[in-house]
């Protein structure tokens, strides 16, 4: 029961990745562009944790943690950039 869960989880969760990544190639401004980037992040950060759970692996979730922190610094990183235009 809970692999169904996992796998309709999984499906939503590619859906939404493939709707941000057009956000992410057709967004008119770069701020729709950076929403659009940590939205993918958030979204793979989703699915590396289903896959943790599916597959019994604790490690994955230590992967999300780090990848999550980095994301953020990259994320404010580009947002401050994009605000003073340095």
């Amino acid at each position: 029961m809970t692999d169904i869960i996992y796998a309709i989880a999984t499906y939503i969760a590619l859906a939404a990745m493939v709707l941000a990544f057009l956000r992410f190639i057709l967004g008119p401004k770069a701020v729709d562009r950076v929403v659009a980037l940590d939205s993918l992040t958030i979204i793979s950060l989703s699915l590396i944790v289903c896959i943790a759970c599916m597959s019994g692996r604790t490690i994955y979730i230590d992967i999300a943690l780090v990848y999550g922190l980095i994301s953020f610094v990259g994320i404010v990183a580009i947002a401050r950039y994009l605000e003073r235009g340095v």
